[in-house]
């Protein structure tokens, strides 16, 4: 048995597919830089989903990230910084709703877990409920 330290910052790293749904999620402390962890979350994507074709990032994710995926073969979609002012950036709504979703549950809303892998787990949790949600409307 593994026992995590009490992280004081948090970043989640989810990967999602066109629909929304869950893939992968990778927490860690929030001083890695998000070029770096995207990495890990694209390793532990491939590792269950061996097909996966390409991915689509913001402007965070430039740099090792985009090299990193390139040299696994993914086409690799950089989205532009962000104008000032509110707009809609394609595709990258389709994550930020998952998230939404997510955070729905009470144990997402804060950091309430220790560990960063029973605060995963919660993750998949959560995104079981939405998919049973969606299948069972109330």
């Amino acid at each position: 048995m593994m026992v995590g330290k009490k992280v004081k910052g948090r970043k989640r790293h989810y990967t999602t597919d066109i629909e929304g749904n869950l893939l992968c999620v990778v927490v860690h402390a929030a001083n890695i830089h998000d070029t770096i962890a995207g990495c890990n979350v694209i390793k532990k994507t491939l590792k269950r989903y061996r097909t996966l074709k390409g991915v689509t990032g913001d402007a965070g994710f430039r740099g090792t990230f985009k090299e990193y995926a390139e040299s696994l073969g993914l086409n690799v979609e950089i989205s532009e910084r962000i104008n000032p002012g509110w707009s809609i950036i394609p595709k990258r709504w389709r994550i930020e709703r998952s998230i939404g979703w997510y955070n729905n549950s009470r144990r997402l809303s804060k950091d309430y877990e220790i560990s960063t892998w029973s605060e995963e787990a919660h993750v998949y949790i959560a995104s079981a409920f939405v998919l049973l949600k969606r299948l069972f409307p109330v």
